[in-house]
């Protein structure tokens, strides 16, 4: 597997006071397409104007903007205020709901995994899974933030999901009650004497740093450690730091990863320091079809420099 990165970017545009200057930066192709451009504000008054009922200049903005993105890839987003926070929260490992990784597919929402001791992998959540509907809701035609606001809730509230699974008959319900999803990130213990074990489940701000503790804890409990797994399987994937992290640890030099954008400034690698915490002790990476994102890096880079 190639060492690669599709990485979410948010990109702040800048109008520039200086025209001058700007039009110089920007080539011809990079221009504005503004017939293009005129065509839109030309339906967007329309809309204003004609619609039946009045309309919010920011929300059509803003649905503007979602559908100009989702043309592109699932991984295009545009994150308002709230879907921002959101998204923060959840990368620091503590957020209400049902404690599933989701992404869009068809029109559906595609389980990517559930996440360890969350109320959707008690219920039965597997990896693949097809939601097609939320409550009375259908999913299609809701956008990925829109299908995760109505996932999340207060604790002790149920949300009942209607899945369509590989090999199953038929679409079936299951109810979730939601719950805080605390998600701890790394754990270990010792599969037996001189080989131990880890489990990430995700990667999150702190990840980095509690995959080395594990690590520290294994080797002070037994001195003559033989070997290690890491298990990465159902995991969503995370922050990028906190992949190169976590096989920084392991690593004793080169490189982790790199990103290509069109943008110059896009095209980036990331490099393991010198030094192993497990000092060339081997390790086995356990991975499935639910690994994705940044236990993909992880994985990969493993097995670039086994």
């Amino acid at each position: 597997m190639k060492p690669f990165l599709r990485s979410l970017f948010v990109t702040l545009v800048v109008l520039s006071s200086n025209a001058n200057t700007l039009a110089e930066d920007i080539t011809e192709d990079a221009r504005l397409p503004l017939e293009e451009l005129r065509h839109f504000t030309q339906v967007f008054d329309q809309v204003r104007q004609a619609y039946v009922e009045d309309v919010d200049d920011k929300a059509l903005l803003e649905m503007s903007i979602i559908g100009l993105l989702s043309s592109l890839d699932p991984h295009s987003v545009y994150l308002d205020k709230a879907a921002y926070s959101d998204l923060q929260e959840h990368t620091s490992g503590e957020f209400g709901g049902l404690g599933i990784e989701v992404t869009m597919e068809g029109g559906f929402i595609k389980v990517i995994s559930p996440i360890d001791d969350t109320p959707a992998k008690r219920a039965g959540i597997q990896a693949g899974d097809l939601i097609i509907k939320l409550n009375d809701q259908l999913v299609q035609g809701m956008s990925l933030n829109e299908a995760i606001d109505i996932m999340r809730g207060p604790k002790g509230s149920t949300l009942t999901l209607t899945l369509a699974r590989e090999n199953v008959d038929g679409p079936f319900e299951v109810d979730i009650v939601r719950d805080i999803i605390k998600v701890l990130s790394v754990r270990s213990k010792f599969l037996e004497p001189g080989f131990g074990y880890v489990r990430i489940a995700q990667f999150q701000e702190h990840t980095g740093r509690e995959f080395r503790e594990a690590l520290n804890d294994l080797l002070k409990q037994d001195s003559d450690l033989k070997g290690i797994v890491l298990d990465l399987r159902n995991n969503p994937g995370g922050l990028l730091h906190a992949s190169i992290d976590v096989t920084d640890a392991v690593l004793d030099g080169g490189m982790v990863v790199y990103t290509e954008g069109r943008l110059p400034s896009s095209n980036r690698s990331f490099h393991a320091t010198p030094g192993d915490v497990l000092n060339g002790l081997p390790i086995v990476v356990l991975i499935n079809e639910g690994s994705a994102s940044a236990a993909e890096i992880v994985a990969g880079a493993m097995q670039d420099h086994s």
